[in-house]
């Protein structure tokens, strides 16, 4: 392996010098920004809005601010990584755990638009930019020829997040900034190619190219992409046969292949590649990679195992808080290029579930593993992960490794930027569903949309379009796959049919405040899982058993541990181990729904805004093993234990659950 070298730097610098002499086009708020129209990169379906185009309403608006005053909201105040990195002139970590965090503290800052938090990031941002070298390379990256070569996967990070903020801020010296990076990159990947991280997460660097790209159409800057792609893992290729598909052994070898974050960031390489050239491969890959996950290693609530590498389809394996997260911003990314609805569901399901589960309600804790049947939270030595730790399930400020406790920020904030998306007609497409409020430029005329709803919690959405004055566009809006009988009804109009699983275009000259009202009727299913369990959906929101709990504090005396940001082990204070009577073939048997006032913490034990009631019995031979839930016992299962009404709750309002149940004998 060569090393970065001092001709490599000077020969960058020469190059973000001349373009330092570049002119900038700016973007007002609320407009997406297009690439040159005579570029060869291929328009996405939708573009993102600019940050603090969209805010956050109702249930959604309290869980972003539970964010904010939890650990997102702090973490540079207490732990070294974040608060003395040296990103920021500090002589801690200096790789990718500041730039982790500022890539979803950016976007929660905006969301909320809170000045104290954009004051603090900025100041972040500024001590990164002002310590970048003038050879373009940033102060972690070792200066001299001899030193050990630096995984270019925290350049392709900070480039993202330097990105993210430009697009925020408008700040021209950011932009510099990241274009000298760019600059420098390219001549430093001759001299050292990807290798380990980067390899295996080239095209994040995309997202940056991109963004430069679009405000200055420079050729150099897709040479640069191409080489990213010629260095990095050719997914494709990965996936085109089945050795990915066998769980790893618990306690087995690390793999970069099954490594779960990297699989995770990677359904979005293909759409970020086909951009580049318009490869039909490319178009069609990231629905085939991610039926495979399912098939193999898929989990109800939408992502795959991963604890750290795939572990096939056992509801007690793990997921990492890490691959939840980069698995939500990769289907918007999807999202985004190809406009397939589908992405959408997906995007909703692990949102409201695999996303706030592995959390504490008040946000100040976090799990590194998270698991579907997940009915202790202990430091259990006996544990049976693939490679993960003895503390990976417990909640906590760091459990196993602090990598989640840098990333873990950017799931709400990057769903509530993703939830409205530009088309290229000058229109408005809903890609998923929340209460909100978008601001956007039709043309010269800007517009407001508002959201309300308590979806997921509930069926009906209603949007209200208030333009400035009259102008017609058109609404696009994304019909759930599962939502057949969905309508729309505009304005007096009478509710007309909606097509499941398709975008419902709405066209008409819009004037004064117009409303718009969604229905989708949420039926439920039951659906078969791993060795015949069953478990219960309904809309986009998966249904768990949550026993009582009891929460004990550990690690009191390590480091950064002082409350609110201490560790907990968690354990059952009721029975945890039922069957249930349900028929997959009449889901409607035995299984009712009653809905609730959806609470301050929206994602909380006492805060769910639905629940379900199934009839079911004790297993008394469905014990623990390995400090789990044992293995679901295989087929229709029988009990002598008294008959009992159970109540289950939205997955993402638990903490310790059962979700994937044995089915009882009738």
């Amino acid at each position: 392996m060569t090393r970065l070298g001092r001709r490599t730097f000077m020969g960058a610098l020469a190059g973000g010098a001349a373009a330092a002499a570049g002119t900038l086009s700016r973007a007002r708020a609320g407009r997406a920004v297009h690439a040159p129209s005579n570029s060869g990169l291929r328009e996405p379906a939708f573009s993102p809005l600019p940050l603090g185009s969209i805010g956050p309403r109702g249930w959604l608006a309290r869980q972003l601010r539970i964010q904010a005053d939890g650990l997102s909201g702090h973490l540079d105040e207490f732990w070294p990584d974040v608060g003395q990195s040296r990103w920021f002139g500090g002589d801690a970590e200096g790789w990718e755990r500041a730039p982790y965090w500022l890539d979803g503290v950016i976007p929660l800052a905006w969301a909320l638009d809170d000045p104290a938090l954009k004051a603090r990031v900025a100041g972040y941002v500024d001590q990164i930019v002002a310590r970048q070298r003038s050879d373009g390379w940033f102060e972690p990256v070792p200066p001299e020829p001899g030193a050990e070569p630096y995984d270019m996967w925290a350049i392709l990070l900070v480039q993202k997040v330097l990105a993210q903020y430009h697009g925020a801020t408008e700040d021209e010296r950011v932009f510099r900034s990241l274009e000298a990076s760019l600059r420098a990159l390219g001549p430093g990947l001759g001299q050292t190619p990807l290798f380990n991280w980067g390899r295996y997460r080239w095209f994040e660097g995309l997202i940056s190219i991109f963004h430069v790209y679009a405000r200055t159409g420079e050729s150099w800057l897709l040479d640069l992409a191409r080489l990213l792609r010629e260095q990095g893992t050719d997914y494709p290729a990965l996936y085109s046969d089945d050795r990915l598909a066998q769980p790893t052994p618990r306690r087995g070898r690390w793999t970069w292949d099954k490594h779960v974050v990297n699989t995770a960031m990677a359904p979005k390489a293909a759409a970020l590649s086909w951009r580049l050239d318009g490869r039909a491969g490319d178009r069609e890959f990231p629905a085939r990679m991610l039926a495979f996950l399912d098939r193999h290693h898929g989990q109800v609530h939408g992502m795959f195992t991963g604890d750290e590498c795939l572990a096939g389809r056992n509801p007690v394996q793990g997921t990492e808080l890490c691959a939840v997260v980069e698995l939500m911003y990769s289907l918007e990314v999807l999202l985004s290029v190809f406009g397939d609805p589908a992405f959408g569901d997906r995007l909703e399901r692990v949102a409201f579930g695999a996303l706030p589960a592995p959390f504490t309600t008040d946000m100040w804790a976090h799990q590194y593993d998270q698991q579907v049947n997940q009915v202790q939270c202990t430091v259990n030595p006996d544990h049976m992960w693939t490679t993960n730790g003895p503390e990976s399930n417990t909640y906590g400020l760091e459990p196993n490794y602090g990598c989640c406790t840098a990333n873990m920020h950017q799931g709400w904030p990057k769903l509530a930027a993703h939830l409205w998306m530009k088309s290229g007609d000058e229109g408005l497409a809903a890609v998923a569903y929340a209460p909100s409020e978008v601001r956007f430029h039709s043309g010269d005329v800007p517009v407001v949309v508002t959201m309300d709803t308590e979806y997921p919690f509930r069926e009906d959405l209603t949007l209200t379009v208030r333009p400035d004055r009259p102008v017609r566009f058109p609404v696009r809006l994304r019909v759930p796959s599962w939502a057949e009988g969905a309508s729309v009804a505009v304005a007096e109009g009478a509710p007309e049919p909606m097509k499941a699983g398709t975008f419902h275009h709405l066209e008409r000259e819009w004037h004064g405040p117009t409303t718009v009202r969604l229905r989708f009727p949420m039926r439920p299913r039951v659906t078969s899982r791993y060795n015949l369990a069953v478990a219960v959906e309904r809309g986009p929101l998966v249904y768990s058993l949550s026993p009582e709990e009891s929460w004990t504090r550990v690690h009191a005396g390590k480091p950064h541990r002082e409350l609110p940001h201490g560790d907990f082990e968690v354990r059952p204070a009721s029975a945890w181990n039922h069957g249930v009577l349900l028929d997959p073939d009449d889901p409607t048997e035995g299984l009712t729904f009653e809905e609730r006032p959806v609470g301050d913490r929206p994602f909380s034990p006492e805060g769910a805004g639905v629940v379900a009631h199934v009839r079911g019995r004790r297993l008394p031979e469905w014990k623990l093993r390995h400090g789990w839930a044992d293995e679901v016992p295989v087929g229709p299962q029988s009990s002598d234990e008294p008959l009992e009404e159970l109540t289950l709750i939205p997955y993402g309002c638990t903490n310790i659950r059962v979700t994937e149940f044995p089915r009882l004998k009738a």
